[in-house]
């Protein structure tokens, strides 16, 4: 039986903090992930806060995954910089930050790790772990393109937050879970051959949403 996984996910402060919740309970669902480590930024705290309607002191966490899990520690990057993810002895075995603020990847391209979460992402780069980044701004500006060039020469892989369009999504749900989908067949993860394109005119997903925008069931 492979090895089981430890995941490191992270927030940060930029839009769409819910495609973390489906991440979130994915993985908790997922046997092949023994372990997930979650830290949400100050401004990663507000922002989900802000898209969930609650209080900003709510646990973050616990909003993004709407119940408690034993498989899940919660860490505070501002306060928690010794957390086990920051040691390179400890062996979780990728990280996910989704979404990623293009100021927090400015921090990691330059190797500052005043926080647990920034410190997380420099021991994945040293330990050649896996580190992916959903960044979610737009437009790019040089100095953004200068830094995501340098955290993939130096081993981080960008992921922005896309969507997929020929499968037809009928609504924002629909968009939401499949880019997660695809981000956790892109870790190792399948969850579902439902998005994979597989024939000439596309795949299931693209079948049924389409019979959906025309009424038919």
């Amino acid at each position: 039986m492979p090895e089981q996984r430890r995941i490191v996910v992270a927030v940060t402060g930029a839009g769409g903090t819910r495609l973390a919740g489906i991440l979130l309970r994915k993985l908790v669902d997922d046997d092949r992930v023994a372990h997930v480590d979650a830290m949400v930024s100050a401004n990663g705290r507000k922002l989900v806060a802000f898209e969930h309607g609650a209080d900003e002191n709510a646990d973050a966490v616990e909003l993004l995954l709407g119940k408690q899990s034993d498989k899940v520690s919660v860490w505070n990057p501002e306060t928690d910089q010794a957390g086990p993810p920051s040691s390179g002895s400890y062996r979780f075995t990728d990280m996910i930050v989704l979404p990623c603020a293009l100021g927090a990847a400015a921090r990691i391209s330059h190797g500052v790790a005043n926080t647990l979460l920034e410190r997380a992402a420099d021991v994945c780069l040293k330990e050649r772990r896996r580190l992916v980044l959903c960044i979610r701004e737009t437009p790019l500006n040089l100095i953004h393109l200068r830094n995501l060039v340098q955290l993939t020469e130096a081993g981080a892989v960008i992921y922005p937050m896309i969507p997929t369009y020929y499968n037809v999504p009928q609504n924002l749900q629909q968009m939401d879970e499949e880019f997660v989908l695809r981000l956790l067949g892109f870790v190792g993860l399948d969850q579902t051959d439902y998005y994979e394109w597989s024939k000439s005119t596309g795949s299931a997903a693209h079948d049924d949403h389409l019979k959906q925008s025309q009424g038919v069931s």
